[in-house]
Parts: structure tokens; C-alpha cells; sequence
């Protein structure tokens, strides 16, 4: 899980949910990346199973990147996450400090 950690990965997994990119359109849509990093980033969440690259044999070449299905699955689970993050926490914990 310490891979999700890394500011980019998490966000690359998320502007895939809507579709298939490019490198520059990823580019676009993280501003502050590197080309570099974004291309490091992309190279290890394929290297995870989290992401496939698929390149086009028409010219010019292009390749696009996409969620596989562990990253589908995955993304879910952050959505989850996420969800969760928003409730009010502040709440439940007067209620326990209540409770005790």
C-alpha cells in the first residue's frame, strides 16, 4: 500500500476512471508533474497490474494507458476510502467520549 502513498499514483488512477489517456493528457490534467515522473508513475502501476498500456500500430503511434480491472477494483475501494474520510468523525468520538 505504500505505493499509493506517492502523491501521483493515487491521482493517475483516478483521471483513468473516465477513460483512457495519453501521456500528454495525463500531463494536463496533473499540473506539477514532470514528464519523467508521470512516465515513472505510469511504468510501476503497470509494473502492478493497476494500469495497461496499450500502444497502436497506426501512424502516428500513439499509446494510451487505461485501469485494468485490479485498478477498477482498486479505485473503488479509494472511492470507498474517501467516503468515509468525509463523514464526521467528530461526532462519533464525542458520542464514545460519552460512552466511557
Amino acid at each position: 500500500m505504500a505505493f499509493l502513498g506517492h502523491r501521483w499514483n493515487a491521482l493517475v488512477l483516478w483521471h483513468l476512471k473516465d477513460g483512457p489517456k495519453r501521456h500528454g493528457e495525463l500531463a494536463e490534467l496533473l499540473p506539477g508533474v514532470s514528464p519523467k515522473v508521470l512516465s515513472e508513475r505510469l511504468d510501476g502501476l503497470e509494473d502492478r497490474g493497476l494500469v495497461l498500456r496499450s500502444p497502436t500500430s497506426a501512424f502516428p503511434r500513439r499509446v494510451t494507458y487505461s485501469l485494468s480491472l485490479m485498478g477498477t477494483e482498486l479505485l473503488g475501494i479509494l472511492d470507498r476510502l474517501e467516503l468515509w474520510s468525509r463523514r464526521d468523525h467528530r461526532a462519533a468520538a464525542r458520542s464514545h467520549d460519552y460512552a466511557s
